[in-house]
């Protein structure tokens, strides 16, 4: 009999899991649902190695086929078709085989007697625990249609949040990249040759050619060296960044970067408000919000000023007070939601703040764009031109002593 892994939550909250040898998934379900527990999870262990080949995955699930998916949701349930036809309709248009087949089986999920946000929670990689919680909410109060709708809004604006950011680095990575290539092409490949053209002449070469020269000599030799050590840093700084202390460190390390650091507390903000003032204005509780915004902030930084807010306001305090003893966020967020909470707009506000906000990040890739795009055509024109002119001197100087 196949042995199912299970995670979830009594009435009052608790969090529970465990481990049930039984014929099939519905019956393990069957038999929590009978315990009394709720936000079910249910998965198969493997049972021996599993080889998965690049290529044959049935396609990545990205966020454009999530927003598309919940956008048509909401059309339909608004429209008054079952939920259970919405899906299968769904399911069966889906092109992507992998997404194809987590919408029919969350259908199946639907058809035995479970609610739509648990069948959503059993396929984590595709449908998150905001996805989950905000249909949740809008099952319990009636409006589901809307909730998908806010969460299509919602998921649309992350993801444009996020190419903005995406789209600001591929500039500087990109120059930097042709930089690294030029300079070691022409130390490799170029610079020997001019190196055995002057050993030909003889005489004294000046000191900004044997420097380039001996460069070229090093990399040459220690090229391996290099090429190795490269990937066994990188594999070292993920190792140590996916370690609390590590990640800890270098997110804080990140805040605190003179041209990054203002951008990256741009985007926590904007996506702390946009994410709480989504959930908030859906219905769900404050805590269980904050713990979720909590869990995708992707700054550790960050995420423990969110749960020392949270425990903050489960000790009777305002979400006001801790926000500003945390640092993080500037004193106009703190004020603004300070007044959403006492006017009992919280959900507005927050939502007021993520649009300012929007545009703030806007603005600031603007600025790094252009401020870099001179600094990267400075340092690789500076750095190409300097060999090229140390290279050049020898002949020069012998240009003028036979001109003499």
């Amino acid at each position: 009999m196949p042995k199912f892994s299970w995670e979830g939550k009594t009435r009052a909250g608790a969090a529970q899991k465990g481990v049930t040898d039984a014929p099939d998934a519905a019956s393990v379900e069957a038999q929590l649902r009978k315990a009394g527990l709720q936000n079910i999870v249910v998965k198969e262990q493997a049972k021996g190695i599993q080889i998965k080949l690049p290529g044959f995955g049935g396609g990545k699930i990205e966020t454009k086929d999530l927003v598309i998916f919940t956008r048509q949701f909401a059309t339909m349930i608004d429209s008054g078709l079952p939920l259970v036809q919405c899906l299968d309709i769904l399911g069966n248009q889906q092109e992507k085989p992998a997404f194809k087949d987590i919408i029919l089986k969350v259908k199946e999920s639907v058809e035995s007697g479970s609610t739509f946000a648990d069948a959503l929670a059993k396929h984590p990689k595709a449908f998150d625990e905001l996805y989950v919680n905000l249909v949740a909410a809008g099952e319990i109060g009636g409006i589901l249609d809307t909730i998908l709708n806010r969460l299509a809004a919602y998921i649309e604006k992350a993801m444009k949040l996020k190419k903005q950011i995406k789209g600001a680095m591929v500039y500087p990575t990109t120059i930097m990249a042709i930089a690294v290539i030029v300079v070691g092409v022409i130390l490799v490949f170029v610079i020997p040759t001019f190196a055995k053209m002057f050993a030909d002449f003889g005489g004294e070469l000046p000191a900004p050619t044997k420097f380039v020269i001996g460069l070229s000599n090093f990399l040459k030799k220690y090229l391996i060296v290099f090429v190795i050590g490269f990937f066994a840093l990188s594999a070292a700084f993920k190792k140590f960044y996916a370690t609390p202390a590590g990640r800890k460190r270098i997110d804080s390390l990140a805040l605190k970067a003179p041209i990054a650091g203002p951008l990256i507390r741009k985007v926590a903000v904007a996506k702390f408000t946009r994410t709480l003032g989504t959930m908030v204005s859906s219905g769900v509780p404050i805590m269980d919000g904050l713990e979720i915004v909590a869990k995708t902030a992707g700054n550790k930084i960050v995420e423990e000023a969110i749960y020392g807010v949270r425990q903050a306001i489960s000790e009777g305090k305002t979400m006001a007070e801790p926000l500003q003893s945390c640092g993080i966020f500037p004193p106009m967020v703190v004020q603004m939601i300070a007044v959403g909470e006492a006017t009992g707009a919280m959900d507005a506000m927050l939502n007021k703040i993520a649009d300012f906000y929007d545009d703030e990040v806007d603005d600031a890739v603007s600025a790094m764009t252009s401020m870099m795009e001179p600094l990267l055509m400075v340092f690789l024109g500076t750095t190409v031109g300097g060999l090229v002119v140390a290279m050049y001197l020898p002949i020069f100087k012998l240009a003028g002593a036979v001109g003499g």
